[in-house]
């Protein structure tokens, strides 16, 4: 029984909708090489298993960005996540060079998505 319990929580955890970055723009460079990346997206309407998903039942967005796409080390917390369907969210201080950003979206029960596409942005000198 123990087993089917564990199960369905991941199953119930795959449910949330990745979020897709619609765009990854802004940038170009600042101060000594530093630049920034403005990520845009749609908050989900369905979970995974089609079932439609209310505003009001989205808590956060998590932003993991880095220099490797295979192992992104930052991470940003956009709180209060039902306040609108589409979102932006800007990135300073990024340093000369490529980078890559993922995000995904956690409900009102802790539940997080899958992370979305992984996208990128070029910060030149």
């Amino acid at each position: 029984m123990k087993r089917v319990i564990k199960m369905s929580k991941a199953w119930i955890a795959a449910c949330i909708v990745g979020i897709v970055l619609t765009g990854c723009g802004g940038g170009g460079s600042g101060g000594g090489g530093q630049g920034a990346a403005t990520l845009s997206w749609t908050a989900p309407l369905t979970r995974v298993n089609g079932e439609s998903i209310p505003m009001g039942e989205l808590d956060k967005y998590v932003i993991r960005y880095g220099q490797d796409a295979d192992d992104l080390t930052k991470q940003v917390v956009v709180e209060n996540a039902a306040a609108e369907a589409d979102m932006s969210y800007r990135i300073g201080g990024l340093a000369t060079g490529t980078w890559y950003f993922t995000i995904q979206v956690q409900d009102i029960n802790g539940l997080i998505s899958a992370p979305s596409d992984v996208v990128s942005k070029s910060i030149s000198s």
